[in-house]
């Protein structure tokens, strides 16, 4: 039998830590409980990554990339701002919906990180924060509108209701009362917005 690829090695590796991470928390996430759960050995760890912490450095990564994926909206020409923002919001949420262990292992690396490594909390909220603005640049573009505020403040409110919403959620899974609030968050972000020639915020 063939060598299993690093890059297989490592997917399955990142998979086992989000499990071991969501259910029992960072402190039992070591190497060994790691590799038990993957089913693989000390020594395939060690192929794969050099540290636990590369490991971790690389499940957020893997993350955001997902996250990011699931906030751009399918459909951007003749939608509003305020309709654009609400389905990448909805995307998001639908990410949360359909794996709820990615962000309740984030918010588990938040917390380890505030206490331990307040540089990598830091890098992880500035890259929600690029991730945002990328947004909602693209949706003001898009819409022909400009935003009243520096996109950067925007983008911080906007990372706030989507740290609310994302726990809110993880404590009561109320999909309904979840939706409502991101049609609140969208029409309240974009009255930030003022209009351009020949533009309309809805």
């Amino acid at each position: 039998m063939g060598r299993t690829p690093v890059d297989v090695r490592r997917a399955e590796l990142i998979a086992a830590a989000l499990r071991v991470v969501s259910a029992r928390g960072l402190g039992a996430a070591s190497i060994r409980a790691i590799v038990a759960e993957a089913g693989m050995s000390l020594a395939s760890f060690h192929y794969a990554f050099d540290s636990r912490d590369e490991l971790l450095d690389t499940l957020i990564a893997d993350v955001h990339a997902k996250e990011e994926r699931a906030v751009l909206p399918a459909q951007l020409s003749g939608r509003g701002l305020a309709e654009l923002l609400e389905d990448g919001l909805l995307g998001y949420f639908e990410h949360l919906r359909g794996d709820p262990q990615y962000e309740q292992a984030m918010l588990e690396l938040t917390q380890f990180a505030l206490r331990t490594r307040p540089r990598m909390a830091q890098e992880q909220y500035a890259e929600y924060a690029r991730i945002a603005v990328a947004s909602l640049e693209l949706a003001a573009m898009h819409t022909g509108c400009r935003w009243t505020m520096p996109v950067p403040a925007v983008a911080k409110m906007l990372v706030a209701f989507t740290d609310g919403l994302t726990l809110g959620w993880l404590v009561d899974r109320d999909d309904e009362a979840a939706r409502q609030m991101i049609r609140a968050i969208a029409q309240s972000l974009a009255a930030l917005a003022a209009r351009s020639p020949g533009a309309s915020v809805e």
